[in-house]
């Protein structure tokens, strides 16, 4: 298992190497603003290399492409649109928003303050855009791609804008009063992403709400198709004179799957290949064969990556027990909740339901009347109190089954050594295999400034869940299914909550599949971690930290 795990992050690794290889990738700083510039190399004359297969950089300077993350998202999110455009001759530049990534600046305000948000986040575009047009590889040609919140965003300022040669909405959300799309518009979407969200790419295709051909259009020019008549795959209008509109569909994509999809990746190429009437040059011989252009695929070697550092804990669990059975003696073994007056047996699926599913139902309840603004993390603050509420509702629980003599409240069987031991291996090994590549290749985990007391509270309310939740399932009278059942009951409980307040806690949404994986990988850390120690806490602390970490980090950042 250990070999097989090691095989598969060394070709995921293989694979990030190969398709940057031929890049020069620039981290810099333009402004506040934390901006990575993706280009493909030139020599020592100043003359490109070519750095796709097609040959297609003729000249020095190119197209830029200025590329924006989306909602509590961060400049890594993006890079398989960078890589790919950078790898066939485009200049692709990423950036982090005010309050996310490793921007040191807080959004102003809060979600209900629109103007000052939006003022913010379009200027961020702005300065960015202007940077990227002074590079010296610009040709100060340029189009904008926004994925989520930023789709909007990039819609706006291309809108306001008309010198944008084309625009790229990667799950195009628009909130602007007019439905005017900017010059050459592509939206791309997930064919599972709702129905109600892809209507704005239909509706932006087909100019007007109504679903009438709008004569109100970026120069001018009418589309001619209404919004029932919008078809995904077909392009409307032209190119060349900029009213060109497209709305395309990545098969089998969700939310963030669109992003690595290489539907979405080739639309992209294709759309701005034809805005900047770039096409792949000849090669110099007759007898060369054209080749096709590079396509990022890194979401496979990202799923080898996370599958080969979970496998590698099993193997790696097992060393830890022989390590501590090798030096102190120590022979690991479950929770045995049990004392004379009460044979083991399971718990009873009546009182189980009941310590399951009232917590579940009751925090979001409690919560939709509690006011959330003390801390200056947007929702960060909510998720908090969800945690901890959810957590003292469960130890209630655990508390009443222990009156009733279903349980019998005894410390786990393990040396203090032992647990300590267990604490820090599986914090340093979670921290160091999953935190170190995700911050490389997918999202931000280094914390700007001020983020760290942020990581500090938010500790305080998902340790008491974790604490709670790991004593209740790892106990001995726990069902085998205890486990993913609680986790599913917190994911369905956080449903609730967005319901009860849609406004507020709509971006929740867009979070819960992220937490159902890390419920799924952290799961098996702590199955395997409580085999090795016998006891809950190690399991416990290490993901209370990886989630706290990995909210206060991510989610952004406000100034109250």
């Amino acid at each position: 298992m250990a070999l097989a795990a090691i095989a598969s992050i060394g070709w995921a690794l293989t694979q990030f190497a190969a398709a940057t290889r031929s890049l020069e990738i620039t981290a810099t700083q333009w402004g506040p603003i934390p901006v990575t510039v993706f280009s493909g190399r030139t020599d020592e004359t100043g003359t490109a290399v070519p750095v796709a297969p097609a040959d297609r950089i003729a000249h020095t300077t190119r197209p830029v492409v200025v590329i924006a993350h989306g909602f509590a998202g961060s400049q890594q999110l993006m890079q398989p649109f960078a890589v790919t455009l950078a790898r066939n001759g485009y200049l692709a530049v990423t950036f982090d928003f005010p309050g996310h990534g490793r921007h040191p600046t807080p959004l102003p305000g809060s979600l209900r303050e629109h103007d000052a948000l939006l003022a913010a986040l379009l200027a961020s575009i702005e300065q960015t855009v202007t940077g990227a047009q002074a590079l010296p590889q610009s040709d100060r040609r340029v189009a904008v791609l926004g994925h989520s919140m930023a789709s909007d965003l990039v819609v706006r300022y291309a809108q306001a804008h008309p010198e944008i040669a084309a625009t790229v909405g990667v799950s195009l959300v628009f909130g602007g009063a007019q439905m005017i799309a900017p010059r050459n518009l592509l939206s791309i979407y997930g064919s599972l992403e709702p129905a109600m969200v892809q209507a704005f790419g239909r509706t932006l295709v087909a100019g007007t709400p109504d679903g009438t051909p709008s004569a109100t259009r970026a120069q001018g020019v009418e589309s001619g198709v209404a919004y029932a008549d919008v078809k995904a795959g077909v392009t409307y209008g032209s190119l060349a004179d900029g009213s060109a509109r497209r709305f395309a569909l990545a098969a089998g994509a969700e939310h963030i799957g669109v992003l690595y999809h290489p539907t979405s990746l080739r639309e992209t190429l294709d759309w701005l290949d034809g805005t900047f009437a770039r096409v792949p040059l000849e090669r110099s011989t007759a007898t060369s064969v054209q080749q096709p252009r590079f396509i990022d695929a890194r979401g496979r070697a990202i799923a080898a990556l996370m599958i080969g550092v979970v496998a590698l804990t099993w193997p790696l669990s097992r060393l830890l027990r022989s390590a501590l059975a090798s030096s102190a003696g120590f022979r690991p073994r479950a929770m045995r909740n049990v004392d004379a007056f009460s044979p083991q047996r399971p718990i009873r699926l009546r009182d189980w339901l009941i310590v399951t599913l009232v917590p579940a139902l009751a925090t979001p309840l409690v919560l939709r009347t509690v006011p959330t603004s003390f801390l200056p993390i947007l929702l960060g603050d909510y998720l908090l109190l969800h945690f901890a509420v959810y957590g003292l509702f469960t130890a209630l629980g655990i508390v009443w089954l222990v009156r009733r003599r279903v349980l019998v409240l005894h410390a786990p069987r393990a040396p203090a050594l032992a647990t300590l031991v267990g604490a820090t291996a599986v914090l340093a090994w979670s921290t160091l295999a999953i935190g170190v590549p995700v911050d490389r290749y997918l999202f931000n985990l280094t914390p700007a400034a001020g983020r760290v007391p942020l990581i500090a509270a938010m500790l305080v309310g998902t340790l008491i869940w974790f604490a709670a939740d790991e004593w209740l399932t790892r106990n001995a009278r726990a069902p085998r299914w205890a486990y993913p059942f609680t986790k599913a009951c917190f994911i369905v409980s956080l449903a609730i909550a967005v319901g009860l307040d849609l406004e507020r806690l709509f971006f929740l949404v867009i979070i819960i599949p992220a937490i159902l994986v890390l419920f799924i990988i952290y799961g098996l850390f702590s199955r395997w971690s409580f085999r090795a120690t016998g006891s809950p806490w190690p399991s416990a602390f290490a993901n209370a930290c990886a989630f706290a970490w990995g909210i206060a980090v991510t989610f952004p950042a406000i100034s109250r």
